[in-house]
């Protein structure tokens, strides 16, 4: 980690206090939005990087106007870029409001035509996997698409402090739910595979403290997967031939019932990777192995 965030990142960060900023670094802040909820653990994170040239924003949250106000007063100069991890409701939705009071350039990847999914947002210029966004004579934003938990989902390493601000694709206490069509259990177990070949330091994610064991977070993270997988193909390989809500109750014994349907909609897409490998196979709604 250079010697600027090194100085002064926190070894333990701050809990999650929605409306007040925390500092993560001399370059570096972190504003969460009073979102909290299920799905949203603490609040949706904002980050404002202060770049040579202004003020970058990843992840402006929900068109909250709290927030944005917040926002706002925490830049200490224009807003020049407003960055997005991926276009569910609790991440993007406040880039348009903020362009029209900022003039802030949008930077991302539109979403999908599908539920569940930010149609306002519109980049003014769509991301390109591996290019760099150059902040300052020191400091670059390399893009990295993660798809999994949404197709447009990208993570943002900023260089070369190795800070990765990860969005949903990685969310600290807890896992993301993947929800096909759009989120796919294949692209993203490869996603996480990926970073563990990036030079990490900390992540940053959309919701949650800062990670800063980031390689065994990743490593936990893809195990946690894989082993929900082999519970799968347990239910399967007992003969049993059941709908989703059978195989839910058999697989999710962990999780709360309340959850099930959430966790629903992972089995799902743990199921269409196994059908994709021949591993199970799907009848009007019955799954069997």
């Amino acid at each position: 980690m250079s010697h600027e965030f090194g100085k002064h990142m926190p070894a333990a960060d701050l809990p999650i206090r929605p409306g007040e900023p925390v500092r993560l670094s001399g370059r570096l802040w972190r504003l969460t939005c009073g979102n909290a909820g299920v799905m949203t653990g603490p609040g949706t994170n904002s980050y404002l990087i202060d770049a040579a040239d202004g003020w970058t924003l990843i992840d402006p949250g929900p068109m909250d106007a709290g927030h944005l106000q917040g926002l706002r007063a925490l830049a200490a100069a224009p807003i020049r870029r407003i960055l997005v991890t991926h276009t569910h409701p609790d991440h993007s939705p406040g880039a348009a409001a903020l362009r029209q009071r900022t003039g802030a350039m949008l930077l991302g990847r539109p979403g999908a035509r599908a539920p569940g999914q930010d149609t306002t947002f519109i980049p003014d210029r769509e991301l390109a996997d591996g290019e760099r966004i150059r902040l300052g004579p020191d400091m670059t934003l390399r893009v990295i698409h993660t798809p999994g938990h949404a197709s447009n989902h990208l993570c943002y390493l900023l260089e070369p402090q190795r800070v990765l601000f990860t969005g949903d694709h990685i969310i600290q206490g807890s896992t993301v739910v993947i929800d096909p069509p759009d989120g796919d259990m294949a692209h993203y177990l490869t996603s996480l595979e990926r970073l563990l070949g990036e030079n990490l330091d900390a992540l940053a994610p959309g919701h949650g403290t800062l990670i800063t064991r980031p390689y065994d977070a990743l490593r936990a993270l893809i195990a946690h997967r894989l082993r929900r997988e082999a519970r799968v193909l347990a239910a399967l390989r007992a003969g049993l031939s059941a709908d989703l809500t059978a195989l839910v109750a058999q697989v999710y014994v962990d999780v709360p019932p309340a959850l099930h349907p959430l966790a629903a909609r992972s089995l799902l897409a743990h199921l269409l990777k196994l059908q994709a490998e021949g591993r199970a196979h799907s009848h009007q709604g019955y799954w069997s192995g």
